[in-house]
């Protein structure tokens, strides 16, 4: 689980220095990848779960939506897109960038203690 991890983070921050190489091209919009859910055995689950969701039991009920999270409102109205059609915001990106690599480092070092733990388990 530590290592299929560690190889989304990999993959996240090549994303996330696209995303900063590319922060003076007209057009371009920052991607980002989304958390993968990780199952005990080592699999990814299907998706996140997004939490309690109201039941339409009619089709004459409106549909309802309940209030944008903090995470969400940020990531709307974290940045304007530029007179070229930039999206990209350095700030931000270093901010995940800085993330990801502290996230990278704890799942680096929780894999090499259990690989000490299993050496000192074999006796070696």
């Amino acid at each position: 689980m530590l290592r299929n991890r560690m190889q989304w983070q990999q993959t996240r921050q090549k994303v996330l220095a696209e995303n900063v190489a590319n922060a003076n091209t007209p057009g371009f919009k920052a991607r980002d990848l989304r958390a993968p859910v990780f199952r005990p055995d080592g699999g990814l689950a299907a998706s996140r779960p997004a939490g309690i969701a109201v039941e339409r039991t009619s089709p004459m009920h409106l549909a309802g939506s309940g209030p944008a999270g903090a995470a969400e409102e940020r990531e709307r109205t974290r940045f304007d897109v530029v007179p070229s059609g930039n999206a990209v915001s350095l700030e931000d990106e270093m901010m995940k960038a800085a993330d990801n690599q502290a996230d990278y480092q704890l799942a680096a070092s929780l894999y090499q203690k259990s690989l000490q733990m299993l050496r000192s388990a074999v006796g070696k």
